[in-house]
C-alpha cells in the first residue's frame, strides 16, 4: 500500500499514526521526506505494508514528472493506493493530478482528507469532484478517522491467491544491486532442463522462473536490488524494497547474496534479518567468488568472519558460488530441498516436553524475588516452519538471553538448519 500526495498534506504523520509508532520524520516544511519509508502495518487481523513516498514538487519543479513517476512505482508494486490531501487547503491542481492518475492505475485508491480538526468533517463532500469513492476525513493529531480509513483501505485488500501448485517452492533471490542476483538467477534457470516456465512476474521488477530439480517444482523470483534508504533514488528505484519485502513475504526460502569483493556490508546483515523475521528459510551465499582475491586460506579465514557478521542466524548455511564459473550453484538446489524438509518436520509432543524439561533442568530461568517463570508444557504449532507455543507461569520476566538459549538447546537436538524457529511463550493466568 502506498501513500502518496502533494508535500506538507500530512502523509508522515498519518504514516507514523497507522503503523502505531513514530517511524517517519514529520516537520511543519514542505518536503521533508526525501526518501520511501516501509513498515509492516495491521488492522482488523490484516498484515500489509506501508510505503510513506515524498511529497510530489510543484509544477515548477518537474511536477508532472515526479507525480508520473511515483504514481506509476505505486500502481506497480501496490496492491492499493492512498491519496492524501489537506482539507483546510482547497483542491488544488496538483491534487487533481495525483488523485486522476491514481484512478488511471486501475488500482484500488483510498482518499484521506487530513487535518480535518483545522477544517471540519462537513468539508469532505467538496473532495467527493476529485472522483475517489472511497474518502475518510482523518486527524493526525487528534486520532480522529484513522479506524474508519483503515477500515477502508483493509476492505479493499486483494484476497490471497490460491497456489497452483502448493507443493511448488518459492524461492527469493535478494541483496543489494550488482551482487549478482540476475546472473545467478539466470544460471539456475538454465542449468536445468525441464523449464515449466519463464516469464516476467506480475511485479516488473521480479523476474520468475520455474525449474525442476529432482521431481520437485521450483519457482525462482529474482528482484531488484535493495539500497539503503539514504541511496534509493527517484522514480523506479523508489519501490525496489517493497517489492523485494513482498517477495520476501510470498517466498518459502530466501538466497541472500553478498559480493565476495564487498564483505561485512551492514545492509546485507539487515536483508538477512527480514528474511528471519518473516520466518522464511535462509541460505547467505557469497557471490562472484571467482573474482575474489584468494589463496588456499583465504575460505578458511572468511568463513568464521561472515559467520560473526550474521550471528543472529548461526544456523544459516553458507555457500561460495560462482555464477560464471558454476560453482556449487547445484548446491543450492539441494540446499532448498533440504531446508523445505527441514520446516515440513513435525516433532511428537512427549518428545517436546522431555527436551523442555532437561534444559529447564539444566540451565533454569531467572526471575524476581518472588516470580520466578516456569515453562510447563510445550505443543507444536500447525505452521509453514517450526513454530512453538510454551505455556508457563511469569512468561512475561523471561529474558531475550534466555529464549535465544532455548533456540540453542532446541538445534542441539534438532538442528533445523537453513530456517528459523519461533517460540511464543504463554502465560496460564493471562486471559
Amino acid at each position: 500500500m502506498a501513500i502518496v500526495g502533494r508535500a506538507n498534506v500530512g502523509k508522515s504523520s498519518l504514516f507514523n499514526v497507522m503503523i502505531g509508532r513514530r517511524e517517519a520524520i514529520t516537520a511543519a516544511e514542505a518536503g521533508t521526506t526525501r526518501d520511501s519509508l516501509m513498515a509492516k502495518a495491521s488492522y482488523a487481523g490484516k498484515d500489509f505494508w506501508l510505503a510513506d513516498t515524498a511529497g510530489l514538487k510543484s509544477p515548477d519543479d518537474d511536477f508532472e514528472l515526479s507525480i508520473q513517476q511515483q504514481i506509476s512505482e505505486a500502481a506497480t508494486a501496490a496492491d492499493i493506493i492512498l491519496v492524501v490531501t489537506e482539507a483546510d487547503v482547497p483542491a488544488t491542481e496538483e491534487d487533481r493530478r495525483v488523485a486522476t492518475m491514481a484512478l488511471k492505475s486501475r488500482k484500488p485508491v483510498v482518499l484521506a482528507v487530513n487535518k480535518i480538526d483545522k477544517a471540519g468533517s462537513t468539508i469532505i463532500d467538496e473532495w467527493r469532484k476529485l472522483g475517489i469513492a472511497n474518502i475518510s476525513g482523518t486527524s493526525t493529531t487528534q486520532k480522529r478517522g484513522i479506524d474508519e480509513l483503515l477500515g477502508h483501505l483493509t476492505a479493499e485488500m486483494p484476497a490471497r491467491k490460491i497456489k497452483q501448485d502448493e507443493k511448488r517452492l518459492k524461492v527469493a533471490i535478494l541483496g543489494r544491486p550488482n551482487v549478482g542476483k540476475s546472473s545467478l538467477f539466470n544460471v539456475l534457470a538454465k542449468k536445468h532442463q525441464a523449464i515449466v516456465a519463464d516469464r516476467a512476474g506480475t511485479t516488473r521488477d521480479v523476474n520468475r522462473a520455474t525449474v525442476r530439480h529432482h521431481q520437485k517444482e521450483i519457482e525462482l523470483m529474482d528482484t531488484a536490488g535493495i539500497r539503503r534508504s539514504g541511496k534509493i533514488e527517484r522514480g523506479v528505484e523508489k519501490f525496489s524494497v517493497l517489492r523485494a519485502l513482498a517477495a520476501i513475504e510470498e517466498a518459502d526460502i530466501c538466497l541472500v547474496l553478498m559480493d565476495a569483493n564487498e564483505l561485512n556490508v551492514q545492509l546485507d546483515q539487515k536483508i538477512a534479518g527480514l528474511v528471519k523475521d518473516a520466518g522464511k528459510g535462509l541460505v547467505l551465499v557469497v557471490a562472484k567468488w571467482d573474482s575474489a582475491e584468494k589463496d588456499a586460506y583465504t575460505y578458511d579465514r572468511l568463513s568464521p568472519q561472515i559467520a560473526a557478521d550474521f550471528s543472529f542466524a548461526p544456523w544459516a548455511p553458507l555457500v561460495f558460488t560462482s555464477a560464471k564459473t558454476g560453482q556449487n550453484v547445484s548446491r543450492l538446489y539441494e540446499l532448498v530441498l533440504e531446508i523445505a524438509e527441514t520446516r515440513r518436520q513435525r516433532f511428537k509432543t512427549p518428545e517436546l516436553n522431555d527436551w523442555l524439561k532437561q534444559a529447564q533442568a539444566e540451565h533454569p530461568p531467572a526471575g524476581l524475588k518472588n516470580r520466578q517463570p516456569k515453562l510447563n508444557y510445550i505443543v507444536q504449532e500447525d505452521n509453514d516452519f517450526p513454530n512453538f507455543k510454551v505455556f508457563g507461569a511469569h512468561t512475561g520476566l523471561l529474558h531475550w538471553s534466555y529464549k535465544r538459549y532455548l533456540d540453542r538447546k532446541f538445534r542441539e537436538q534438532w538442528p533445523l538448519e537453513g530456517t528459523p524457529l519461533k517460540f511464543w511463550f504463554i502465560d496460564k493466568r493471562s486471559p
